[in-house]
Parts: C-alpha cells; structure tokens; sequence
C-alpha cells in the first residue's frame, strides 16, 4: 500500500510540473503576442518575399519514364519544367509505345533488340483475351500467363538495356544532375538515382502490392485501407475485412514474385545486397496520382504529396471540323480505353454499334483496328482522340471508359458521367470507387451484350442523380490550394534546390520490425507488470499465513 502511495504521489506531482509548464508556455506566448511584436511580425509578413537564389533557380534534370500511359504525367512535369528554364534529359529506348521528343526537354535514346511491330505484338495480346472462346479454364490461365510473361520480358529487356549500357550511365554520371523524376512502378530511374547518388521524385499512381506505402513508411490498416484487386470500399463487413487482412498478409510474397527479376538486377547493377524496396526507400517525394474523391482516406507521410488530376487542366479547343461534328441538341458520347486498348474483337465490336445506332447521342471513338462496315451514323471512329479536350466540352454526356486513373481523373474534372469496363490493373478498383460514390455503371466487357450496354448507357445519361453527384464530386476535386501540375512542379524543384528532402522521411526504415510495433517495449511493460502482480500475491500470501499463525496461537 504505501508503494502505490508512492507511486499516485509521483505521478501527481510530474503531473502538477507538465500544467505549469503549460501555464508558462501560455504566458510567454501572450507576452509575445503584445500590440509592439504583433506590429514587427505583421510588417516583417508584408515585406517577405522568396530569396532571389530560390526564383533564380535553375536545375538540371533527369527523366527516366514508364511507357504507356505512366508517360503522360510524367511529360506533363517534363515539359513544364523545360519551360521554365530548367534543363530536362528524357531517357528513352530507341523504339517506345508512347514517348517521343518535346518542345521543352532533350532526349537521350538507347538501342533496343525489339521493334514496332514487336511491340505491336504484345499490345495485341489484350484484345486475344478479350475473344470470346469454348477453351477450358485451364487453358484460359495459361493463355493470361503467358500474356503477362510476355509484358514483363519487355519491361524487363527494356530496363537492362539501359541499366547495363555502360556509356549511356558513364555519360548521365557526368552531367551533373540535380535530381532524377521517375515512375517506379519499373525502378529503372531509382536504380540509376542510386548509383549517381541523386535524390529522387516518384510520380505513380500505385504499385499493386503496397510496395509504394511500405517504402514510404505509411501504415495501412486492413480493417479500413483496402488492398489491390478487392474493389472493396472504406467500409468493409467482418467477411470483408478478414478477406482483406489476408490479402495483406500475403501481399510480401506478390512483392516477391512481382519484383525478383528487378531484386536480381538490383543487385548486379548496383554491386550492393539489397532488392528494390531498400532502394524505393531512399526516395524523397512521391508525387501520388490520387485524390480523395477518388480513393478513400488514409494515412500518409509528410512526403507523399496528393496530385490526382495532373493532366486535367492541359487543355486546348478542339479543331474545328471535330467541334462542328459534335455539337449538337443531344450532346455526344467519348468512349476510349486507353493506350493499350484500341481495338476489340469482332462480336464485341458490334455490340457496341448496335447499341450506339439506338441513342440519339453522337459517339465519339478511340478505335484503330480495321472499321467495320455498318457504322452507324452517329458514330465516328477514330485513331487518335482528345480525349481531356472532349471531356472538357459542355456537350459530353457521357464517358464509356476501363476506368484507367487518367480518364477517371478527367471525366472528375469535367464533372462527366461514367459507364465503366474495367479490365486490369487497378482498373476495377478504379471503377468500383467511383460506382460506389455514385458516379458511374460498371459493366464486364466480356458478358456485355447490346440490351445491357444500352440500359447503362441511357441510365448514365438520362438518370440525372448521376450528373448531380459527379458535380457535386467534381467541385470538391478541383477545389484546391494549388493545380497539381504546379504541385509536381514545385516538389520537383524543392528536391532540386535542396539535393533532397530527408527531413521529411520517418524513422521507420531505422527501426526493426519488433522496434517498429513496440514488440520490445510491450514485452518489457508485461514482464513489470507479471514481477508486480507475482510480488504482491507473494506478499499477500505471506501476510495470510502469518495471520493465520496468530490466530492459532491465540
């Protein structure tokens, strides 16, 4: 008893020393806050400006991109820097899907062993997947395998090329760069950010298996963060929330199958026993492709910095033949699905027309395979559209679109309707996010036919509940401090200026797992308390028996 006397006093006591601590910080504040220093601090705020060394800065960077569409962010950043001066290196293969030279940045190109049509060969793998077929399950999951084998020999190839070209690396190590902007999801710029010893901007829009997060040392809770490939929301039921604490429990292993070749590589090419997760750990800002009207909230490292949308406002008026075309009492229709897939198989083709010959919209079409011959009037098939361009038109109705983060974030901007075929990647979590804030209809493109399209369509278009909550979603997403291609760029430049931002990296990678959840700390207060509660039955046990002595011998 007199112990835990002891020990309420002592607490008392440090408890009584933090108030009056508080208390003295209170004055101290009030006393700085006097009318004299209020009118110093307002007239030292009034004559603040940026140091001259920071608006005269001007850097060199280094771009090493992701094909596909990860390049088109990424070009964003590039050209925008370029243009305000900054000297900007894209590293390119020599054949590429997407990437190109550009007004405001220079190009480096390294040769390659595959060419266009080679390319042109694997793209042409998701339409095969998409035909419909009697083939056994089995032969299904072969034929994706090996689809999916087929793209990682290219990324793969395509990183080592570069990587191992002892010229081209010898040749960036004597440029003297500031800083390397890269899209990680293939780490091929973090790589080479090691090896010259550069600090790195990640701009992503996720990696599947949270490898992004866990570099960054952000938590992510199971019961309310949810994984890849789920298309679970925020709010999960038990049955959900044990399907999804199981995904994460193997979500190492995925890192593992997904990223051992790169791991190997890693290793070859640096000379140094560490995989990719220790070498995306060293990265200083990760520029996130994300925003809450998107996904869901969560927490995240000072950073990480949130720039969902970052192509929206690159915008231009359309030619006018195509602005002729579309303008109309009933509005039009931009249907697109993405950079990878441009063409779909026969049968799907006409389900398509069949239901765009029934709506009085006109359909604008992102479509490069071979036109078929009963178009519909009101459709135009083309091999290249606007698509930011077209969304941003007060005629647009609807969006039909797999639902890839690009075209979500502009049909958010734009405030415009969705009717979603998801197909991979993070597509149907994409599609599910927005379906569930209703915004959207999703639909499987592979059991689609023309009486369910054109109930979706016409839903999406006439149902006005979907137009009043994509706006009332869309002005929370453009209601922002800052345009997140401004965002991107400043980061960037922040990094270059300060060769870094290692202030704002946690302690998280210095600590073991066990250190990390407070293992040590946890067993050491239950051993206390375990020794206390030991002692004190000991000490009870030996004041019962002495009480019992007096009494027998009382």
């Amino acid at each position: 008893m007199r112990t835990a006397g002891v020990f309420v006093f002592l607490l008392l006591n440090v408890a009584m020393e933090v108030i009056s601590g508080a208390d003295n910080t209170k004055g101290s504040v009030s006393e700085k806050s006097s009318p004299e220093n209020k009118m110093k601090t307002e007239e030292a705020e009034a004559n603040h400006t940026k140091p001259a060394s920071f608006s005269q800065f001007l850097g060199n960077l280094l771009v090493v991109p992701m094909d596909g569409s990860h390049w088109v962010g990424l070009k964003a950043i590039a050209q925008e820097m370029g243009r305000r001066g900054h000297r900007v290196t894209v590293v390119m293969p020599e054949t590429t899907i997407r990437m190109g030279p550009g007004k405001h940045y220079d190009t480096l190109t390294y040769p390659v062993p595959y060419d266009k049509a080679s390319i042109d060969s694997v793209m042409s793998t998701h339409k095969d997947i998409m035909k419909k077929s009697a083939q056994p399950f089995m032969e299904k999951i072969k034929r994706r395998f090996t689809q999916f084998q087929a793209i990682s020999d290219f990324l793969h190839i395509t990183a080592e090329k570069l990587l191992f070209n002892a010229s081209i690396i010898s040749h960036l190590a004597q440029q003297e760069f500031d800083a390397v902007l890269t899209d990680p999801m293939v780490p091929t710029g973090s790589l080479i950010a090691r090896k010259l010893g550069l600090p790195t901007v990640n701009l992503l829009r996720g990696i599947p298996c949270h490898l992004d997060m866990k570099s960054a040392g952000c938590p992510s809770p199971p019961s309310y963060v949810p994984r890849f490939f789920t298309g679970y929301t925020d709010k999960m039921s038990f049955k959900e929330r044990l399907i999804n604490t199981l995904m994460a429990l193997v979500e190492p292993l995925f890192c593992k199958l997904l990223y051992w070749r790169f791991d190997q590589i890693t290793r070859d090419f640096l000379g140094e026993n560490v995989g990719v997760a220790e070498v995306l750990s060293d990265s200083d800002i990760w520029l996130l492709r994300s925003d809450f009207t998107l996904d869901f909230p969560r927490p995240l490292m000072p950073n990480i910095v949130l720039v969902g949308g970052i192509n929206c406002n690159v915008k231009h008026p359309l030619p006018p033949d195509l602005d002729s075309w579309v303008s109309g009492e009933h509005g039009f229709v931009v249907f697109t699905l993405g950079s990878m897939v441009s063409d779909l198989p026969e049968e799907i083709t006409s389900v398509f027309l069949e239901a765009f010959r029934q709506i009085p919209q006109k359909v604008i079409w992102r479509y490069t395979g071979k036109v078929p011959d009963n178009v519909p009037e009101n459709v135009k098939m083309m091999k290249w559209v606007p698509q930011n361009d077209l969304l941003a038109h007060p005629g647009a109705r609807a969006f039909i679109t797999h639902a890839g983060s690009h075209g979500v974030f502009e049909g958010l901007c734009h405030a415009v309707p969705m009717l979603m075929v998801p197909r991979r990647g993070d597509q149907p979590d994409n599609a599910a996010r927005m379906a569930s804030r209703g915004v959207g209809i999703v639909l499987n493109i592979l059991d689609i036919n023309t009486e369910t399209l054109l109930k979706g369509l016409k839903e999406v278009i006439n149902d006005s509940r979907y137009k009043e909550n994509m706006k009332k979603l869309s002005d929370l997403h453009n209601d922002r401090l800052s345009d997140p291609l401004e965002l991107s760029v400043y980061w960037t430049e922040f990094v270059m200026r300060h060769k870094g931002a290692k202030h704002l990296k946690s302690a998280l990678h210095e600590l073991y797992w066990f250190q990390y959840f407070s293992l040590d700390v946890i067993a050491l207060l239950t051993t206390v308390v375990l020794v206390f509660v030991m002692l004190t039955a000991k000490c009870m046990k030996l004041c019962f028996r002495k009480l019992r002595r007096k009494r027998k011998q009382e």
